[in-house]
């Protein structure tokens, strides 16, 4: 009887190390899935057109070049239509602007909305909630047509305005929500001692309530950002021009009807994903900081 307990707790022990090996494995299988990709570009950004054309494919560099970013930030790069030059320089001027921009706009709004919708009862509040939530939903590629139609008449297509505008519509939902999380984390009573010693709502605010959501703001700002670094389709649809092109749409600029400079391309690519990895990392910090920060009730 005692052998038998004993070697079902030893099968016992045994089916769970090999399921634990199994989720490992498959853990392991899937982020080599999904890295394979972004490791493709960061090489090919450092291999020569020769190892880029071998066949059978060259994965290992036998040679790494600086030569892509170094006439891409310092001699503009040749893309593959004749000898015309690539303004890297010029898109990133304009891909920190209207992120930037865009972001700031997007996270003063979005905090104002989601400290109302965290703080204030007024009549039809879910509705226009969920109303605002909803727009979420709409993809934005859809309204690129009515989008480009509408500011076409207007005067606003190919201009940083135009790109900002959208961006903002698109990033204060999201925002909202996000930020109407962590007001609500934060105790009423806390503000609601400070009016009774004396401080107006505005002042209860600004004082107490915004720099304890801090985290919640800077993570909103952060996701902000970068849903307007990253976003291509509809700037591809607005941008036409160099004075408007962002970094992604620009991308486009090392491809012609016939060929693609692959060495520029992920060069450029890998210059777009640094400022987005920085971020990341940035975001995991304060995401830690806030969904810790319930703590402090009592």
């Amino acid at each position: 009887m005692l052998s038998l307990t004993l070697l079902q707790i030893h099968s016992k022990i045994l089916k769970k190390q090999i399921n634990n090996i199994l989720i490992w494995t498959s853990a392991i299988l899937l982020i080599v899935l999904i890295m394979t990709p972004g490791l493709w570009v960061v090489i090919t950004a450092f291999r020569p057109q020769v190892d880029i054309m071998a066949k059978p494919a060259v994965w290992i560099p036998r040679n790494l070049s600086f030569n892509q970013f170094e006439t891409m930030l310092f001699g503009g790069s040749e893309g593959s239509m004749g000898r015309s030059k690539v303004p890297v320089l010029s898109y990133l001027r304009n891909s920190l602007i209207i992120s930037l921009v865009s972001t700031s706009i997007a996270v003063f709004i979005g905090t104002l909305g989601g400290y109302a919708f965290a703080r204030h009862n007024f009549k039809g509040k879910n509705t226009y909630f969920f109303l605002v939530m909803l727009t979420r939903a709409i993809p934005g590629i859809s309204l690129s047509l009515p989008i480009f139609i509408l500011f076409s008449k207007i005067g606003i297509i190919d201009t940083h305005l135009g790109i900002i505008i959208v961006f903002v519509a698109l990033n204060v939902p999201f925002t909202i929500w996000l930020t109407d999380g962590f007001f609500r984390q934060i105790p009423r009573a806390m503000s609601e001692v400070a009016m009774t010693d004396g401080c107006t709502r505005l002042q209860a605010f600004w004082h107490i309530e915004l720099p304890l959501s801090k985290s919640g703001i800077a993570s909103a700002g952060i996701f902000a950002f970068l849903i307007s670094w990253n976003e291509f389709a509809i700037v591809s649809n607005l941008a036409r021009s160099t004075d408007s092109k962002t970094l992604t749409v620009g991308l486009m600029d090392f491809t012609s009807q016939f060929t693609i400079n692959w060495p520029g391309m992920c060069a450029l690519a890998v210059f777009i994903i640094i400022p987005a990895l920085i971020l990341t990392f940035m975001v995991q910090k304060h995401l830690v900081s806030g969904l810790t920060f319930g703590g402090v009730k009592g």
